[in-house]
């Protein structure tokens, strides 16, 4: 709808690390069921894009938005709380708590329940915990590891690990979805059903999605957008053939042919 505000902005956000400029000038606009993809070289500035969003750094310049509102001061907790998720380069599971006690965990956020809650055993917090647990067992049967729920997270396949990385960021109930390399480890099989997966969600959830990646591959097939970094600074932003295209991109990204 024209004039709607994005899920998502940025404008010029601008990160310095003493002499190092990280992320210059950088804006990009998301919409609800909208997935973009950020790709670019090594040390292009793509962590710290995820990283300015979701709080973990603040910027020396620039505004990030969410639903028109500004957020870029806010702590990570906070930022979660709104509706932001993200999963990282590395899986960062409770490895010694299983599968639905990670999910649970996760879940907690979008189904909070107070100290006094807790000590009386009210019958809110009845319907918190049947609610938590409605949530953990669709989100694992999404990804098909509702068989695995009592099973230690750590000794889970490295595949089945990020995939309830992504159900964990679900199970917050976000309205962004940050996916920092979800294919890093994964074999050609397991990134198509990754592929898939992320397509469904976008879908059934209704999510924006944003995905840092370098399988190119996979955000080919996947982004309806991508944004291309390099040395911190956005070369280009266009569709998946517009950039295949572009020869500044390929010059700095993706090489001649």
């Amino acid at each position: 709808m024209s004039g709607a505000v994005p899920l998502l902005a940025t404008s010029g956000l601008t990160k310095i690390f003493g002499r190092l400029t990280a992320l210059r000038g950088q804006s990009i606009s998301l919409n609800a069921g909208e997935i973009v993809g950020v790709i670019g070289p090594n040390g292009s500035g793509k962590s710290t894009f995820f990283n300015l969003v979701t709080g973990f750094l603040r910027p020396n310049a620039g505004e990030v938005r969410l639903n028109g509102t500004p957020i870029q001061t806010l702590a990570p907790a906070r930022i979660a709380r709104l509706g932001i998720a993200r999963t990282f380069q590395g899986t960062r599971l409770f490895a010694g708590l299983s599968v639905l006690e990670n999910v649970r965990a996760a879940a907690q956020l979008r189904h909070p329940s107070s100290m006094l809650d807790a000590v009386l055993g009210t019958p809110r917090l009845r319907a918190v915990e049947r609610a938590v647990n409605a949530s953990a067992e669709e989100l694992l049967g999404l990804v098909d590891l509702r068989r695995h729920a009592h099973r230690r997270a750590g000794d889970l396949p490295y595949g089945d690990q990020r995939r309830l990385e992504l159900v964990r960021a679900l199970a917050t109930g976000p309205s962004l979805l940050m996916l920092d390399e979800p294919a890093a480890g994964m074999d050609a099989s397991e990134t198509r059903r990754l592929l898939e997966l992320i397509s469904e969600i976008r879908h059934r959830y209704k999510l924006g999605v944003i995905v840092v990646e370098h399988d190119m591959d996979l955000i080919m097939n996947l982004c309806d957008r991508i944004q291309v970094l390099a040395a911190g600074e956005t070369v280009f932003e266009g569709s998946p053939a517009a950039v295949q295209a572009h020869p500044r991109v390929r010059e700095v990204y993706l090489g001649h042919e």
